[in-house]
């Protein structure tokens, strides 16, 4: 994996699976149950692993289709002596996007994300204060982002790491749009040019990340109470 020019750390493997590896994981992601869908305002989501919760998770068995792929970042070994236990499955349309927000402590710091089907862009921006966490999908109060810092071109079937101070320090986001013009701020330009304007098309997104707390009478209760 390349590290890139920005704020510690972040890490990008433009190819990380292959065509057909995207295909067959695309047609998995939509042969789910129903019931699995989450729709969110502004995209759709999955579960894998059991759902992250304060008290903590109830670990449920992932599926053969995602679990070869949570092996293949746990042999990367980037959660420490910990293993991927959970898959958050994302699905944006064309300008559909997610407002400035950080992971939360439910997690692991550390993001690892196979993006599928279309490419978009990250944003990143540096927070307020050090206190605010984003837990689901609404920001807390005086997360406003500050500035941006950076954007990173996020292509289809790569692999994007997020880790240290740009876990813990800043806010990331992507825009509501249907195109994205390539501009000075994305630092993985690659082959395109500044002012490209790229057209979005479907994407769905993996997550994969550690849940560190499990508890299985945690969650029992809180339903209970």
């Amino acid at each position: 994996m390349k590290q890139l020019d920005a704020p510690p750390t972040i890490y990008y493997e433009p190819n990380f699976i292959n065509e057909e590896e995207e295909k067959r994981l695309i047609e998995s992601v939509y042969s789910a149950p129903k019931p699995k869908w989450q729709q969110l305002s502004n995209r759709r989501l999955q579960n894998w692993g059991g759902l992250p919760h304060p008290k903590g998770m109830i670990a449920e068995a992932i599926p053969d289709w995602l679990m070869q792929y949570v092996n293949k970042i746990n042999a990367l070994h980037l959660f420490g002596d910990k293993k991927a236990n959970h898959v958050l499955v994302n699905e944006y349309l064309p300008g559909q996007g997610i407002m400035p927000h950080t992971d939360g402590p439910l997690f692991y710091p550390v993001i690892t994300t196979i993006s599928l089907g279309s490419h978009t862009v990250l944003n990143f921006y540096e927070r307020q204060g050090t206190d605010e966490v984003n837990i689901g999908d609404t920001p807390a109060s005086s997360m406003e982002p500050r500035g941006k810092v950076v954007s990173v071109l996020i292509e289809p079937r790569s692999l994007l790491v997020v880790k240290d101070d740009l876990y813990h320090k800043h806010l990331h986001s992507i825009s509501e749009q249907e195109a994205d013009e390539v501009s000075k701020s994305v630092i993985n330009r690659n082959n395109h040019k500044i002012g490209d304007v790229l057209q979005r098309q479907t994407r769905i997104s993996l997550t994969i990340r550690h849940v560190p707390k499990t508890s299985k009478a945690a969650i029992f209760l809180s339903r209970k109470n």
